[in-house]
């Protein structure tokens, strides 16, 4: 049973002449197995940094604080560390690799979580049951990993490397971003999927439109680079209705 622990977690950013600023400023979180954290907040809030300081991003200074998957010290792990511990991360603009197709890029990502490379009848397999489930055409398996990719192609691939890797958590960075209904549909449909095992999954959103398939059993929203207020799904809902703006003069005061 997963565990991710975050415990006063400080980050910070740039190293220019106007030297590093702080983005977080002491967030505290604990996502478990079985269960969905929804983190949301205004642009700028610190949403997006947290997803990248967890997964290891260099830009992304961690000065003070912990982060622990199962009792182990994430910020210790190298990138690649992290993923093989079951950290995974779906970024919001996944980058473009030419030359390497979705089928190759995906198997080598498997061998390298697993530490063993799975039988070729097995993975083909598991990917076209994979591919089937979130209506991807089969042809897909041979483009070059994201490149011409339409924005709710990225966003189906990221979920379709979650269903084959099969991590402990998931942090998934505006996932429903840029997508239309049909497939924002499909991509919560795979989010559902994950987050019904023994696996957690950290949803960071600005918008409210993805809980409505997506349920979560906690909502945190972020002002100031904190966490300033907590609470279950109708937490969301007041969002919907009235918006950030007293969360945000409330990160503010801090």
């Amino acid at each position: 049973m997963a565990t991710l622990e975050i415990r006063d977690l400080h980050v910070s950013v740039g190293d220019g002449s106007d030297g590093a600023k702080e983005i977080l400023r002491g967030v505290d979180l604990t996502v478990q197995a079985g269960e969905t954290h929804a983190i949301m907040g205004p642009n700028g809030s610190g949403k997006s940094t947290l997803a990248y300081a967890v997964a290891g991003h260099p830009k992304y200074e961690v000065t003070s604080g912990s982060v622990t998957l199962d009792g182990e010290d994430v910020l210790g792990m190298s990138v690649d560390e992290r993923a093989r511990a079951g950290l995974f991360l779906a970024m919001q603009y996944p980058v473009e690799v030419p030359g390497v197709s979705v089928s190759n890029f995906l198997r080598s990502a498997v061998t390298a979580v697993r530490g063993e490379a799975p039988k070729l009848r097995e993975f083909s397999k598991d990917m076209k049951q994979a591919m089937e489930n979130l209506s991807i055409d089969p042809a897909f398996a041979q483009r070059s990993l994201n490149e011409g990719f339409s924005g709710g192609e990225k966003k189906r691939h990221e979920i379709l490397q979650l269903e084959m890797l099969k991590p402990k958590v998931a942090v998934l960075d505006e996932t429903d971003s840029g997508l239309d209904v049909d497939a924002l549909k499909v991509v919560a449909e795979g989010v559902n999927r994950f987050a019904s095992g023994d696996t957690g999954v950290l949803l960071i959103t600005h918008y409210t439109r993805i809980l409505r398939y997506v349920k979560p059993d906690f909502v945190h929203v972020f002002s100031g680079g904190r966490v300033v207020a907590e609470g279950g799904p109708e937490l969301a809902d007041e969002l919907e209705d009235k918006g950030y703006e007293k969360y945000a003069k409330a990160g503010a005061a801090l």
